[in-house]
Parts: C-alpha cells; sequence; structure tokens
C-alpha cells in the first residue's frame, strides 16, 4: 500500500466518530501543540514563554479606574508615578485571574509596562515596572512591593505583556485550582 493511501486510511479513520479515533486525535493535537505550535511561537516571540496565563490576583483591579487609583494614589505618587502616567500605560485596568498574555521577548522595557520574570517563586511573575534603574515592579493588587520584586536583573525577564485574552485561561485553571490553598481558589475579590 502507497503512502498516499496509508495517509487516506488514517484520514477517513480520524474523522469517524469513535473513541479510538477521538483518543488519537486528542493525541495528535497535543504533540501539535507542544511540539510544533509552542515552539514556532517562542522562535518568533523570542520568549520561552509566549502564553502565560494569569494564576493570580495581584494585577487585579476590584473596581473602576478612578476608585482604584483613589485608593492606590499614594503609594504611586511616592514612586513619582502620577495618575495621568498611569492612565498612559498599557493594561491600566490591571489583569484577571484567567487571562492569557501574550508575550514578547526581550524589548526596551519601561515604566508601566507589565513583564514576566523569573522570581525566587515557583512560577514566574507578571507585574508592572514601576522603577526602571534598577528595574523593580509591583502587582497592581498588592498593598506594598515585594522584596523579590526590586533589582530584577535583566536576564530574569522573560518579555513583556503585548496582549490579554480575558479569561480564556480558567480553560486551564479549573483543572488547577481545587489543589491550591483555599484563599486563592476561584475569581478575585
Amino acid at each position: 500500500m502507497s503512502l498516499k493511501n496509508q495517509l487516506k486510511k488514517f484520514w477517513h479513520f480520524l474523522k469517524q466518530d469513535t473513541w479510538q479515533s477521538w483518543l488519537v486525535s486528542i493525541i495528535l493535537i497535543i504533540i501539535f501543540i507542544k511540539l510544533i505550535f509552542f515552539p514556532t511561537l517562542s522562535l518568533l516571540t523570542s520568549t520561552p514563554l509566549p502564553l502565560v496565563v494569569v494564576e493570580s490576583c495581584s494585577m487585579y483591579h476590584e473596581s473602576n479606574f478612578e476608585e482604584w487609583w483613589a485608593k492606590n494614589q499614594a503609594w504611586y505618587e511616592s514612586v513619582k508615578i502620577t495618575k495621568s502616567d498611569f492612565e498612559s500605560f498599557s493594561f491600566k485596568n490591571g489583569l484577571n485571574k484567567g487571562d492569557i498574555i501574550f508575550v514578547l521577548g526581550k524589548n526596551n522595557y519601561k515604566i508601566g509596562d507589565i513583564i514576566i520574570f523569573e522570581a525566587q517563586t515557583k512560577y514566574p511573575l507578571i507585574h508592572r515596572i514601576i522603577t526602571e534603574n534598577p528595574v523593580s515592579t509591583k502587582g497592581d493588587h498588592n498593598s506594598q512591593q515585594l522584596s523579590i520584586e526590586q533589582n530584577i536583573k535583566e536576564e530574569a525577564i522573560l518579555g513583556k505583556a503585548a496582549l490579554k485574552i480575558p479569561l480564556l485561561g480558567w480553560i486551564k485553571l479549573i483543572f488547577f485550582e481545587p489543589f491550591k490553598p483555599e484563599q486563592q481558589r476561584g475569581l478575585c475579590k
């Protein structure tokens, strides 16, 4: 049997509505995503993490921008970030748990950019730059800056947020939420 006929037979098998064809299709999709899609996307974006899911509430804004700013104004102004500065930042309304972030690799980072960086944590952090030299960040929802957000080395930065796909990451998160501490589960409040 020729290769062309074998491929036709395999394609016909995949089009069948059986549990075996579904299982093989799912395996092929996983292989495609893992071995072709993500490596290609990583190459194009110059980052090992071209897509990330926001897994915490550290960038969440619990209210509209005006109310959020009134609550956080003193802290940001203490580091010389004004309301008009913040209004010009990308993602000025923060990020929600479950958002998928499209990441671009090594770039010119500036105050207000949301970067993804390696820290002394299980997973990389996704926080906003508040100082450039040295690079420091803060989660918009956090009341204070964490010590691991200060003096971030250039080689620890994996990229910056370029695009947000709202809440689609919950498709992944629902499988991991039951294993988190109770206070970290569910939607942000």
